[in-house]
């Protein structure tokens, strides 16, 4: 995070009350883009990250193979401490000035993460929201899932995550160390609770 980093936030109080929901919901989906749109601003990240009162809005793709999901772990490296040593299986991050709307940020985020010879079609299925982390009560995140439908796919910062296509009963052995943007993607996506 640099310390003039500007990211999109929408006012708390347009999409959710405090405490919001947990977990992923498709209410208030047909409306959310024209949300953003119309009531999105940019701000400093860093007054963000400490303010309730605007969630921080992200595009978080999960990426699937058939029945097999992209499984990434986080080392060490990353800036983001509370993060490390975490799995995950989902790619996205802030919205920043130029991205145009969700779907350009998505696209910046894909080519930023991964190394793929192709962009798949995202299809956002929900809005994802866990008000019981320090991290997820700033955040809101729309989730997208794409399949790689065969096609290679790897991590491009290999020295801050590794990653590789993994079948249900891998990603549920390591679903207790997930962020908690995952567990709950996970759970939604397969039917369980979370």
């Amino acid at each position: 995070m640099t310390p003039d980093e500007q990211v999109l936030v929408i006012p708390r109080a347009s999409i959710m009350g405090d405490p919001g929901w947990l977990g992923i919901t498709s209410d208030g989906l047909i409306t959310f883009e024209e949300l953003v749109q119309q009531r999105g601003e940019f701000r400093p990240r860093a007054e963000m990250e400490l303010d309730r009162a605007w969630k921080q809005v992200i595009p978080y793709l999960v990426l699937r193979d058939g029945p097999r999901y992209f499984l990434m772990h986080r080392t060490r490296a990353g800036t983001d401490a509370r993060l490390h040593d975490r799995w995950s299986i989902g790619v996205g991050g802030h919205l920043n000035p130029g991205d145009v709307d969700l779907a350009g940020g998505l696209r910046r985020e894909w080519r930023e993460e991964v190394a793929a010879d192709f962009v798949p079609e995202f299809r956002l299925i929900g809005l994802l929201n866990d008000d019981t982390t320090d991290v997820g009560s700033v955040h809101v995140g729309a989730v997208y899932v794409a399949d790689a439908a065969g096609r290679a796919v790897a991590i491009r910062e290999t020295d801050k995550l590794a990653g590789a296509f993994a079948d249900r009963s891998e990603v549920a052995a390591v679903v207790d160390r997930m962020e908690s943007w995952s567990a709950l993607a996970y759970a939604h996506l397969e039917g369980v609770p979370a």
